[in-house]
Parts: structure tokens; C-alpha cells; sequence
């Protein structure tokens, strides 16, 4: 197939949000490529706004993680050494909101990108919400508690904190299928010409060949700008669940996640998430950058 991306968008304000039909919601007509790496700063800081998209408009999109491999060298690139690489995470969690320790660089480097990058292809054999469950609890490991997630031991921890099925995972782990499968990302990565990660590319399944591709982090309104340009419908946003169904939901979320997805500062978030620790609904989890949020079962 031959990929043709559109180099910019436009965008045309209509005064009445059109309704779908419910064939429309069941096809998910937007499928959007999300090209990542696990130890990418800038792709963790990405989650905030897909979760909010997801809750908005989720209906309307499938999202599919692409990891790109682009970081599986860090430890032979010279100009990336370990000081580096922390200063650069931590600048990116300075800006972002989204904690990263970059000490992990010193104390704890990652040896073997590759293999973390296979593994989440594993888990990814066990349904697309479990590679995404592993994907996310990876990144937590590494960017929150400075674990080396290119070590076997950690990559099983992580895998039975996802809920995947361990014995299929450890077979997986070192399998023809998931170097196969992570072999096809890095095909996509190629074919689609992404050289920067997070990368964005929205389909529309009316038009298999055109694109329309998004390097690099936006604002939240451009992400949503583009989507209603590839519907050519202007959407009505969902309604927001209760804060505490969303922490359920996700069960370990960020302020700066909860203050992106319900249009609060910061200051708000932490607010708001101090009433239901006063419950004993969550846990305050301290991170090197602001505080994560645990749900109490």
C-alpha cells in the first residue's frame, strides 16, 4: 500500500455538532496510528491527551500503538550519554507535567531496548488491551520507579501487574511471533516515513490510501481539530465521567492526566484528588515530579 499524507489541515467552525447514526459509532470509522517508544519522554507525556480524547470522542477512533525501535541504540549513540539522557528526561517532565526520573540513567540504565519492545509485542499476543495495559505499566516502571524494563525478571513483574496470562507470556517473550510482530511495526514506521516519535497518523476508513500525519506534541484542540476534519462532522464531545470512575477506571493516574482530562490546573487536580484520599478511595503516590494517584480496591 501506498501511504499519501496530507501536509497540514483545515478546519471549518460549524454551529450544529452532528448527530451519528449508530452504525457509524459501531464502525469506528477513524483509525488512529500512535507511533511510540517505551522510553520515549515525549510519548509518555503523550497519555495525557489520548486518554482525554479516548473519553471525549472514543466512540468515533480505534487507537493502534506502533513502536517505531528508534530508541533501541541508546546505549551506542555518543551523544546520548547517561547525564544527557537524564537532563533530557527530566527537562521533558519540567515542561510536561509527566514525571520522569531521569536517575534511572545513572543508577539503573536500561541495557536492552530491543527486548522491552518485544515483550510488549508479547503481550500484545495475548489482545490489543493487553499490549496496551503492558505498554502502560512498562512505562510507569521505567519513567516512576527507575526500573531497568529491558531486565526479564522486571518485564515478568510488569506482565503480572498487567494480568496477562504469565505462562503464555514467558513463552512469547522469545518467540518467533513477537519478533515477527515488532518486525512489522518497524515496516510500518518505515513505509508511513515516521522519523519522529510521538507520532500521530489519522485514517479514515472511507479513504484507505490518505492520511493525515502529526509529528511531534500539540496542544489538546489540534488533536481534535484533526479528527473532525477527517470525519468532515463536528462531534459532540462525551460527557466526563465522575472523577472517581476514572480513577477506577485506569486505577494509577497522574495530576497533570486528571487535569488535562477535566480541564482543571494543576492545583485543581491535587484539590479534587485530596477530597477522595479524605475517603480513603486513593493514595497519594509522591513521584520525583508532582504525584500519581493509586486507586484503592
Amino acid at each position: 500500500m501506498n501511504w499519501k499524507f496530507s501536509g497540514s489541515w483545515q478546519y471549518q467552525d460549524r454551529s450544529r455538532p452532528t448527530q451519528y447514526h449508530f452504525l457509524d459509532v459501531l464502525k469506528k470509522p477513524i483509525e488512529i496510528y500512535v507511533f511510540v517508544d517505551p522510553l520515549c519522554p515525549e510519548c509518555w507525556s503523550l497519555e495525557p491527551y489520548l486518554k482525554k480524547l479516548s473519553i471525549e470522542y472514543g466512540r468515533l477512533f480505534t487507537i493502534r500503538p506502533v513502536l517505531t525501535g528508534q530508541l533501541t541504540n541508546l546505549h551506542k549513540d555518543k551523544f546520548e550519554r547517561p547525564r544527557e539522557l537524564k537532563d533530557i528526561w527530566e527537562k521533558t517532565a519540567s515542561r510536561t507535567g509527566m514525571s520522569c526520573d531521569g536517575d534511572l540513567w545513572i543508577e539503573n540504565p536500561i541495557h536492552y531496548p530491543w527486548l522491552t519492545s518485544t515483550a510488549i509485542k508479547a503481550a500484545e499476543l495475548q489482545g490489543k488491551k493487553a499490549g496496551k495495559l503492558f505498554l502502560r505499566k512498562a512505562q510507569e516502571l521505567a519513567f516512576l520507579q527507575k526500573q531497568d524494563i529491558s531486565k526479564e525478571d522486571v518485564l515478568i513483574d510488569c506482565a503480572q501487574q498487567s494480568g496477562l496470562d504469565m505462562e503464555e507470556f514467558q513463552e512469547d517473550l522469545y518467540s518467533h511471533s513477537a519478533k515477527k510482530a515488532l518486525q512489522c511495526d518497524l515496516k510500518i514506521t518505515k513505509e508511513m516515513e515516521v522519523d519522529y516519535i510521538p507520532t500521530m497518523v489519522f485514517f479514515n476508513e472511507a479513504d484507505e490510501e490518505a492520511g493525515l500525519k502529526i509529528s511531534g506534541m500539540y496542544p489538546y484542540d489540534i488533536y481534535v481539530r484533526v479528527l473532525k476534519q477527517m470525519l468532515q462532522k463536528e462531534p459532540l464531545p462525551a460527557k466526563k465521567p465522575k472523577l472517581i470512575d476514572f480513577v477506577s477506571h485506569f486505577d494509577f493516574v497522574g495530576t497533570k492526566e486528571i487535569a488535562v482530562v477535566y480541564d482543571w490546573t494543576v492545583e485543581e487536580a491535587e484539590k479534587e484528588m485530596k477530597k477522595l484520599q479524605l475517603k480513603q478511595l486513593v493514595e497519594k503516590v509522591p513521584v520525583k515530579f508532582g504525584h500519581f494517584w493509586q486507586y484503592v480496591k
